[in-house]
């Protein structure tokens, strides 16, 4: 008798409410291990609150969520971070007067769970070897080995964004949560990221589950969509067939449902 594989993220019928108001009525999704899937809606439709009630800021009125077959619902944020979850921002969230690798090292630290941060932050603590050498290796992975020493404000936007990847990636997750991470960046940056992306993905067997309003990015990148409006799934599925769905133009791109998205099109 054959198993069925348990999906490394399952998402079971979440609801969440705001002082009566339904931002999320039923949702329900799944992402397997090493999987790009992409999360899309116009503004408003309930994204950023999805992911906060998967990394446990948000607490759900109804539904569940489970990491690779475990119920993780009730359970806090630093405990899901440590268990599989890395997150980045749409707003950058960057520690000032830090260089790269040393927003690396504060991460490997954090993801331990010894040590004290502030010990970090002020350069009194002093990082293990193996810490080292995996911020190396994440330096190199992400093309960012010429500016491992250098503050984060002198760095591009573009740049500043992949820092934010890798700090991501010294926590070791399993699925990488990003929030319209081409946000600010042009489209040779967001191109960049895009490919880099998929190194992350196919080196390392991240799973990432993508909230992206560029068209053209998440087409190239994700191979599965799930579409929110209004709190409410209307499609899900491979990304061609999802895309050329006639309720998903109509809510996502605002179109009559006719024709295909344009390339590089932003929603």
């Amino acid at each position: 008798m054959s198993v069925t594989p348990v999906p490394l993220l399952s998402v079971t019928e979440i609801v969440k409410r705001f002082a009566g108001i339904t931002a999320l009525s039923d949702v329900s999704l799944r992402v397997e291990t090493g999987e790009a899937v992409g999360l899309i809606g116009p503004n408003g439709a309930g994204k950023t609150t999805l992911f906060n009630c998967l990394l446990g800021i948000l607490r759900p009125d109804g539904g569940r969520v489970q990491l690779d077959g475990h119920d993780i619902t009730g359970w806090p944020v630093y405990r899901r971070a440590r268990s599989g979850f890395g997150r980045t921002f749409q707003r950058i969230e960057l520690f000032a007067g830090m260089t790269v690798v040393e927003h690396f090292l504060v991460a490997a630290r954090a993801r331990r769970g010894d040590g004290r941060l502030w010990k970090d932050v002020v350069g009194l603590d002093r990082p293990r070897p193996q810490d080292r050498e995996e911020a190396e290796r994440t330096l190199e992975l992400l093309g960012l080995t010429d500016v491992a020493n250098r503050s984060v404000e002198a760095l591009s936007l573009g740049r500043g964004r992949l820092v934010e990847v890798g700090r991501a990636l010294m926590t070791e997750p399993k699925l990488l949560l990003l929030d319209e991470p081409s946000s600010g960046l042009d489209r040779s940056e967001t191109a960049e990221l895009t490919e880099t992306l998929e190194v992350v993905r196919r080196e390392r067997g991240t799973a990432i589950l993508l909230v992206e309003h560029d068209v053209e990015m998440v087409q190239r990148f994700a191979t599965r969509l799930y579409v929110l409006d209004f709190g409410t799934l209307i499609a899900e599925g491979p990304t061609r067939s999802v895309m050329s769905d006639p309720a998903v133009r109509r809510a996502y791109l605002g179109e009559s449902g006719e024709g295909e998205p344009g390339v590089g099109e932003a929603v």
